[in-house]
């Protein structure tokens, strides 16, 4: 068995082929896809985070949203970019989506991906030290009061005149949602990132592209970083059992819509690039007959180390569309490789 949702990447743009025209249509949609999802029998709703990109920006208001109209999938974020985050103010946001959503919620953070804008969070009013120019030790710090405030110890020195009564001692960060911290996710793009995670209690997000490259394919590659993260955690000896996801475009092609759309990329490869001062590694898109999907996928090695499989979903195509993507993976594909 494993865990199967989708990642949607909120984008909206002006064009005669979307459905997302915009930010109301990308919220809206994505709130329905959650629920579409649940239908067909997914097990998760994962969003995209980018700032000042036209896509999904704040999270926790449409994963409460989303969390009132499921009843079952997890809710989460693949990922939050922590260089733009108040840690406490975020805490305060994540426990009442979690509370909302009877703890299904799993949180994807990280230090973030390529910006639109040249160093986004210094206009949210965060400075990076003069020798952490990208801001990487900014994120950590962040997270790391992120997380000690998900752990529900007091810390504030009460007012001895509050406006309402407190409870003894010193006071946390409220609402306390209990479970949250076990069910943070830390996005990684390398494999050194990936044993930091380990060594923090983190869950891992494999990312969907590593920030380096040592000539194997993108999916020995990425399970290679998840042995690595499963190494570095039992060395931590964390007593709870860690999880792993990994996103990945599969499109299985069963109707001419389909053939239409994703004939292209039916011969799909890794792709080599560079990004941020070295080489970079992306993965490639499945798409094809389920036949020759269940071929290929058996071979990745790293979906098969990962308990999580986040399917990247166009919806710019509307919620018809991805909603069929995802029941036809589950359908047609899962089974056959006994994910179902």
């Amino acid at each position: 068995m494993k865990n199967i949702g989708f990642l949607s990447f909120g984008h909206w743009a002006d064009s005669p082929h979307s459905m997302v025209r915009s930010a109301q249509d990308s919220l809206l949609q994505s709130i329905e896809l959650a629920v579409a999802a649940e239908e067909v029998g997914a097990d998760g709703a994962y969003y995209r985070v980018h700032h000042f990109a036209q896509q999904l920006a704040s999270p926790f208001p449409l994963l409460s949203a989303a969390a009132a109209r499921t009843n079952r999938i997890e809710l989460g974020t693949g990922v939050i970019d922590m260089r733009y985050e108040n840690p406490l103010y975020m805490a305060e946001d994540a426990g009442a989506a979690d509370l909302i959503s009877s703890g299904r919620l799993q949180l994807g953070i990280s230090r973030g991906s390529p910006e639109q804008v040249i160093d986004g969070f210094r206009y949210f009013g965060y400075e990076p030290y003069a020798s952490d120019p990208a801001g990487a030790e900014l994120a950590r710090e962040h997270t790391a009061k992120f997380l000690e405030a998900l752990s529900g110890e007091g810390f504030a020195r009460p007012n001895p005149r509050p406006m309402f009564p407190n409870p003894p001692g010193l006071l946390r960060v409220e609402p306390y949602a209990p479970g949250l911290r076990d069910r943070i996710w830390w996005g990684a793009g390398s494999r050194a990132t990936a044993e930091w995670t380990a060594q923090q209690g983190m869950n891992l997000m494999s990312s969907t592209l590593l920030t380096e490259d040592t000539g194997v394919p993108f999916h020995q590659l990425q399970a290679e970083q998840i042995q690595r993260y499963r190494d570095a955690w039992k060395a931590a000896g964390h007593t709870r059992e860690p999880r792993v996801s990994v996103s990945r475009s599969i499109f299985p092609i069963v109707s001419d819509l389909d053939k239409q759309l994703f004939w292209r990329e039916r011969h799909s490869t890794d792709q080599v690039g560079h990004l941020e001062g070295g080489n970079a590694r992306f993965g490639k898109t499945y798409a094809g007959e389920p036949d020759k999907l269940v071929a290929e996928l058996a071979e990745d090695e790293a979906i098969a180390a990962a308990d999580t499989l986040l399917l990247t979903v166009p919806n710019q195509l509307g919620v018809d569309y991805n909603a069929h993507v995802l029941e036809s993976v589950l359908k047609h594909v899962a089974p056959e490789l006994g994910w179902r």
